[in-house]
Parts: C-alpha cells; sequence; structure tokens
C-alpha cells in the first residue's frame, strides 16, 4: 500500500520536498501559512491543511521548518496532531534543531504511539528542487526501512547514523564544517583579488587541488562568480546553525574556537543588518564584516 504524506513548511527547502512527493505519488495533504503557499501547483489536488486533518489523512507527516519549535507547536493542542490517535504514524522532522529538544519532542511524539525520525538535511534548496538531498537519520532501523520509499522520492542518499538524536548532532557538525568553510574561502578569495589575482582563475586551480570543496566547486561559481548571489539560504539561517553548533560543542565541553569565531562572525553580520540577506551576498561585502569593531 502506498503511504500517504503530508508536509508542513513549504519554504526554500520544502517546497521542493513536497513537489517531489507529489510526482512520486506520495502527497496527500501540505500546509505552510505564507501567503501564496495554497497557489504552488502541487497544492491543487491536495489537502491544503495541518493539525487534526493532517494527522487524520497521512501515514507519514515530514516537518521542513526552521526548529522543533514550530513542530512542537504543530503537534500539541486540542487541534494539534497528536490530538488524533493515529498509531504507527510516523513524523520525520527535516529541521536543523538541538538533539536534545529533537529527543524530547520524539519522546512525546512516542507516548502518543507516534514513530520520530530526527533527519538532518545536506543539499540546499538546488537539491530538495532536483530530489538529491542526503538525509542524516536519528531513530529506529525498522522504522527507516518502512518509510524509506517515501525518502527516496527527494533524496540520492540515505544514513541512518545512530539512535534518536543522533541525525540533529551530525548536521550540527555538517554546519560547523560547510559554514566555517564558506567564511575562510571567502577570506582567502579576498586576499586572493586584493593582492591582483582573478578570482575565476583562484576558484579554478583550488578546485584541481587539495583546497576544494563543495563551497569552491559549487557555491562560489554558481552563486558568486555568476553574480547571482542566489544561494537561497539566509545570513540569519547560518547564524542559527552556527549558534547552535557552539552551543552544542560548550555543553560538551569540548574547544570550538572556530565555531565560536563563525558564529560570532555571523552574528556581527546581523547586526549589520544583513539577517535577511542571501549569505552568498557577504563575499562582496566581506571587509565590512571583517572590518575591527
Amino acid at each position: 500500500m502506498t503511504l500517504s504524506v503530508g508536509v508542513v513548511g513549504l519554504g526554500q527547502m520544502g517546497r521542493g520536498v513536497a513537489a517531489n512527493l507529489a510526482r512520486a505519488g506520495f502527497l496527500k495533504a501540505a500546509f505552510d501559512p505564507a501567503p501564496g503557499a495554497r497557489d504552488l501547483p502541487f497544492c491543487h489536488d491536495i489537502l491544503f491543511t495541518a493539525g487534526r486533518a493532517m494527522a487524520a489523512a497521512c501515514d507519514v507527516i515530514v516537518f521542513v521548518v526552521p526548529t522543533v519549535t514550530e513542530i512542537a507547536a504543530s503537534l500539541r493542542g486540542p487541534d494539534g496532531i497528536l490530538s488524533v490517535a493515529r498509531p504507527d504514524q510516523v513524523l520525520v522532522d527535516l529541521t536543523t534543531s538541538d538533539p536534545v529538544a529533537t529527543r524530547a519532542l520524539a519522546a512525546e511524539a512516542a507516548a502518543a504511539g507516534r514513530a520520530y525520525l530526527d533527519c538532518g538535511m545536506t543539499g540546499g534548496a538546488a537539491g530538495a528542487d532536483a530530489g538529491t538531498l542526503t538525509l542524516m537519520c536519528g531513530g529506529d532501523a525498522a522504522v527507516l526501512e518502512h518509510v524509506r520509499p517515501v525518502l527516496a522520492a527527494f533524496t540520492r542518499k540515505v544514513a541512518l547514523v545512530g539512535p534518536s538524536g543522533a541525525g540533529h548532532t551530525l548536521k550540527l557538525l555538517h554546519n560547523m564544517v560547510v559554514h566555517t568553510n564558506f567564511l575562510v574561502l571567502s577570506e582567502a578569495c579576498r586576499l586572493a583579488e586584493t593582492s591582483g589575482l582573478d578570482l575565476a582563475a583562484v576558484i579554478d586551480v583550488f578546485n584541481a587541488g587539495n583546497a576544494r570543496s563543495f563551497i569552491s566547486e559549487m557555491r562560489f561559481p554558481n552563486h558568486i562568480l555568476s553574480g547571482r548571489f542566489d544561494g537561497r539560504s539566509t545570513v540569519s539561517n547560518l547564524a542559527k546553525d552556527l549558534a547552535m553548533a557552539a552551543e552544542f560543542a560548550d555543553r560538551r565541553g569540548e574547544p570550538a574556537p572556530y565555531t565560536h569565531l563563525t558564529a560570532d562572525l555571523l552574528r556581527r553580520a546581523i547586526a549589520l543588518g544583513w539577517a535577511k540577506d542571501d549569505f552568498t551576498t557577504l563575499y562582496p561585502r566581506l571587509a565590512d564584516l571583517l572590518e575591527p569593531e
């Protein structure tokens, strides 16, 4: 029997996830309170609803929202998802969140008869659109296998990395690497340009050597050298991720100086009024960001 799926959150990532689920024949319901969300093409022939109605209609509910705070609001209350008796329903959490909060929410869902998978995702909005995301999942192996056909509709790789909370732990570590790398590569490229080197030539050489990374191979050519500055994630989103990663490291008692430095720089970018800007626009404004306070 084909599983019926609901998606909560139709932003930059969620709309790609939902569109691929619709193409694969899984999507039964979706919801986002943002103006115009109902007009997305895949919403025309499905239920546009959340809470009790989505819970009653769907075997699997996928959350593509900023944090577990939004998930908790969807689950709780007299009209929340957990107010409906739906044994064996699976909740799939695609947020970037604190694993402590994730485990607490998973326990709350379990008390209401639901299984919960925390699945950090990587691949960006373009990967969501193309259905090529990678998921790092925490939870029960049997539950993951049950919903694997659903996840396959919008992913290229799905890996079980441990019990509840493990997926979000790995996502924080992943973002520590990616966001710090973006800023250090930007710093190196700025030094290259101020030294008279051609940025495209620098990136070409980096990509032929050991300095290559996803940032150099994809972000710089596609979103910076192109002049489009359309990475489809905001400065505030990166700041949120790094703040959580820094807090996670502190809680573990592990030093994380590069993570803290990156988090501080992103907080400064927000203080400069850039919170809602695409994060790739940090590159042309790097001199202002790095100017001593």
